[in-house]
């Protein structure tokens, strides 16, 4: 049990590292995939006038599936990285998030 206390605190700051990498890589792979899909660099918001109820929540589906995606990429493969070189699952007794 204290091991794997352990390795839940040691793999913290890991974990941050790996979610700030994750959120910038995701940010850039919605802006190209919304400039693929609409050919426009900025994709809407939701307090943007000129833009329509479609279209905005077009943008939000986009972006939350694509934010989910490369979350759980970039969280599953930093876990197995530290599985790897320590032979301890990082996180959770089961494997989930304490």
């Amino acid at each position: 049990m204290a091991k794997k206390k352990k390795m839940s605190l040691a793999y913290q700051p890991f974990g941050f590292v790996l979610g700030w990498s994750g959120g910038w890589l995701a940010g850039l792979a919605f802006r190209k995939t919304w400039m693929a899909i609409r050919h426009e660099e900025d994709a809407p918001d939701a307090l943007d006038k000129d833009r329509g109820w479609g279209e905005v929540l077009l943008a939000a589906a986009i972006q939350g599936a694509i934010f989910a995606v490369v979350r759980s990429a970039v969280d599953r493969a930093g876990a197995k990285a530290i599985e790897r070189s320590t032979g301890t699952w990082p996180v959770g007794e089961k494997g989930g998030r304490d």
